[in-house]
């Protein structure tokens, strides 16, 4: 039997890796205890079976390729290619992720069949297996008995009896056998590169028009009328072709492990850095907690203290408003007694001292209102200062509105004028007469027709945040109005006032001149309201004659001041039609 025949009886191909005792092949657990990347697949964590190489260079179990999931799947051409009419024998591209660099690989159109074994993984783990006294390596001919040598010739692993049987063939009867526990010892196990459409034939020749390794079966009849030779031939051009393009890339290695290390440099100062960073941010924190608390404390104190003082203030007014009760209670009692049960002379005698009590009682003077209010507040948004060297927030805001220290100002007080705007402005103060910084307060404002109480005119009150209102309206109506203004229901002071509204401003009718006879230029029948005249029968007025004013003045009333209201008096009878004509002249 030729070696050739014993490889094929031993099912041995350049796809399958030697055969294993499959209750060796792994440990209890079912993963292989020699975690190196060359011989385990990363998928599967086992030992590599029949490992092929993808695109990416990242090698895995044929087995665990196909469980991939595909990523996506083209017809031949690409997206962008004319369309054509569907084929069943149009192979279609499948698109995988690779395991390892997520990287999209592209297969085959023959699937994971025509991708290239990697021969160096299936050498790797021989030699593994060989170490690994776990693993029970079998017969490549008869895949049954325990493989115990090694042919150095035919490169296959043989049990007892097939290492004699062997040795008995004329053709292999000179080969050498080695003890495969010797080959522990080896940095490398070759084993034969056979062909994948011709089993029995190792891939002896490179075909360089198909640029593959061929065997010579397939140079004889595929590759027939190719540049073929012998791989020893040729490997020292393609191998220095490989190791050039190798050169090139090499280079960045070294640029990429520097950019890793900068990275990494960049990473830890981060790191430290944002430690430090945590560090100030921890001492800050405790230090404005401690500034916040204390704060918190100081707000609450001056909370007591303010409540304690409105207390006080309320407390000292209902004393003092008990006691007016009692006196007055006291007088009206003694009086309705005295006029009840006292005899004539008895209300006679006693009159002087009650006489004067009640007077007393009369004109005694108290505020019906308190004094002080629920008017507390915090104010978050408000700075308070420093506290412990840190900016705090936050105030305590308890000044009240005293009505009675509120004062109206304006120039609309007193005077305003029909359908003309008029304003004055609202000043709210505190018991102690300061203006208060904060608006809120309710003004109430209502102007009403002193005579016409129907006629009633709508003000506009503004907040303008800062302690003042501004009021304006328009009168519709001349006359008196009697105007109410009211904080927090309580007239301020100076409410009510009264405001004269003036009718409306009439306008000139005539022209600012300075005399008739200029304005005329001459005509004797043009008068003037000034009411001057001039001899030579001459109706309106002249420069230095009689009645003239000695100054410019409006032809239509004799009013002196160009910019004023038409009064519409004259001194003398002024005929319209003379004074229109003046107008007009």
């Amino acid at each position: 039997m030729s070696v050739d025949e014993e490889r094929r009886l031993g099912g041995c191909d350049s796809g399958s890796p030697f055969p294993l005792s499959s209750s060796r092949n792994s440990t209890a657990n079912g993963h292989p205890r020699l975690g190196d990347s060359r011989t385990v697949c990363f998928v599967c964590k086992r030992f590599y079976c029949d490992p092929k190489i993808l695109p990416c260079l990242h090698t895995f179990c044929s087995e665990c390729i196909r469980q991939l999931e595909p990523f996506s799947a083209s017809a031949p051409g690409g997206p962008g290619s004319a369309p054509r009419a569907p084929s069943i024998r149009e192979p279609v591209s499948i698109t995988v992720l690779c395991p390892v660099c997520d990287s999209e690989v592209d297969l085959p159109h023959a699937g994971v069949e025509g991708l290239t074994t990697d021969h160096l993984a299936v050498s790797d783990v021989l030699l593994e297996s060989l170490r690994n006294d776990e693993c029970e390596l079998l017969c490549d001919l008869c895949s049954e008995g325990e493989a115990e040598r090694r042919c150095a010739v035919c490169s296959a692993n043989l049990c007892q009896f097939c290492c004699q049987a062997h040795r008995r063939q004329k053709k292999t009867s000179s080969h050498s056998m080695v003890c495969l526990q010797d080959l522990k010892t080896c940095g490398r196990v070759v084993k034969p590169v056979l062909c994948r459409l011709h089993p029995s034939e190792e891939l002896r020749l490179f075909c360089e028009t198909c640029d593959q390794p061929v065997c010579r079966e397939c140079a004889v009849t595929g590759h027939r009328d190719h540049l073929c030779d012998y791989t020893t031939n040729v490997i020292h051009k393609h191998g220095d072709y490989i190791r050039e393009l190798a050169k090139n890339v090499q280079p960045h290695v070294g640029k990429l492990e520097a950019a890793l290390n900068n990275i990494e440099c960049a990473q830890h100062t981060v790191q430290a850095r944002a430690q430090a960073v945590a560090e100030e941010i921890q001492t800050f924190m405790q230090g404005y907690m401690r500034a916040v608390q204390t704060h918190c404390h100081g707000l609450l104190r001056q909370l007591e203290e303010i409540r304690v003082q409105k207390k006080n203030q309320l407390h000292l007014q209902m004393v003092q408003l008990e006691q007016v009760l009692s006196d007055v209670k006291t007088g009206v009692d003694f009086t309705e007694r005295l006029l009840t049960d006292g005899s004539d002379v008895e209300i006679l005698t006693a009159k002087g001292v009650t006489v004067r009590r009640l007077k007393r009682l009369g004109e005694v003077g108290y505020n019906v209102h308190p004094v002080t209010d629920d008017g507390i507040s915090f104010l978050p948004q408000e700075k308070a200062g420093q506290t412990e060297g840190y900016q705090v927030f936050g105030m305590i805001y308890a000044r009240a509105v005293d009505p009675n220290k509120c004062v109206i100002q304006g120039e609309a007080l007193q005077v305003g004028r029909q359908d003309n705007p008029s304003e004055f402005t609202v000043i709210c103060k505190d018991s102690a007469g300061e203006q208060m910084n904060k608006g809120g307060e309710t003004v109430r404002v209502s102007i009403v027709h002193k005579t016409k109480k129907d006629c009633s005119t709508k003000p506009t009150v503004v907040d303008n945040n800062d302690g003042s209102y501004s009021v304006s309206y328009t009168p519709v109506e001349p006359g008196a109005h009697t105007v109410w203004v009211c904080v927090k229901g309580q007239h301020v002071k100076g409410s009510p006032f009264m405001v004269a509204v003036k009718s409306k401003v009439r306008r000139h009718r005539g022209t600012f001149h300075c005399c008739t006879f200029c304005s005329s230029v001459g005509l004797k029948e043009a008068r003037c309201g000034c009411g001057g005249t001039m001899p030579g029968g001459y109706q309106g007025c002249g420069h230095g004659h009689k009645g003239h004013p000695g100054k410019p003045h409006w032809s239509c009333c004799g009013n002196v001041s160009e910019v004023s209201e038409c009064t519409g008096c004259s001194a003398g009878p002024v005929s319209p039609r003379g004074i229109f004509r003046t107008v007009a002249l």
